[in-house]
């Protein structure tokens, strides 16, 4: 394999459809790596980043098997910006290296990652390939999210303010899927970026 895989980046606020375009790119035969997965990883019980997490924020952010409380955390990194950098001073760099790590080990003609806060980081241009953006309209994505987990408009909304605009999401992408109908027409978008995928990915390896 080359050490170079053609990367893809996956992104999409929450609710806008980002995981089904992923699993549809994995089907299809991408290497597809998750962060999302790798964070709960690092976050689990005995995960790498669990004893950083205990000396910054004591006792109080850890369940009583050894996980990460997510909720007290996401409280405390809601009401306090100094916490919510800290913690993403921890968790990012481990996500990076394990996402490195895999890519590297990935078999399939490309690798796509999926990072639902792709945009929001500064170093996003120069790692991938194609950056491709899951996008629908906002109030699709606050209906979806609502009946998905259960929460409150404000609360949907308050995760959505955090993340970048779809704006700036839509300005930042190569490719753009949208994914304001239903999944049919997902799929078929997602196919024919596979295929273009694999054709830039055959001619840079």
């Amino acid at each position: 394999m080359n050490s170079h895989h053609f990367l893809v980046g996956l992104t999409g606020g929450i609710g806008s459809g980002k995981s089904a375009a992923a699993d549809r790119l994995a089907e299809l035969g991408a290497a597809v790596i998750d962060t999302d997965l790798i964070a709960h990883a690092l976050t689990a019980p005995g995960g790498a980043a669990i004893e950083p997490i205990r000396e910054a924020f004591g006792n109080d952010v850890i369940t009583a098997d050894g996980a990460l409380d997510r909720k007290a955390m996401r409280d405390l990194a809601f009401s306090d910006p100094q916490a919510r950098r800290q913690l993403e001073a921890i968790i990012h760099p481990a996500i990076r290296a394990e996402s490195d790590r895999q890519i590297r080990e990935a078999c399939g003609p490309y690798a796509v990652l999926v990072v639902p806060l792709l945009i929001e980081s500064n170093s996003y241009r120069e790692r991938y390939d194609r950056i491709c953006v899951v996008d629908c309209p906002v109030d699709v994505q606050i209906a979806r999210v609502m009946t998905r987990s259960h929460l409150p408009e404000d609360q949907v909304r308050a995760i959505i303010a955090v993340q970048s605009s779809r704006e700036e999401k839509l300005a930042a992408a190569d490719d753009v899927v949208d994914n304001s109908g239903d999944l049919a027409s997902l799929y078929a978008q997602v196919d024919r970026l596979h295929a273009r995928y694999l054709a830039a990915a055959g001619a840079t390896s």
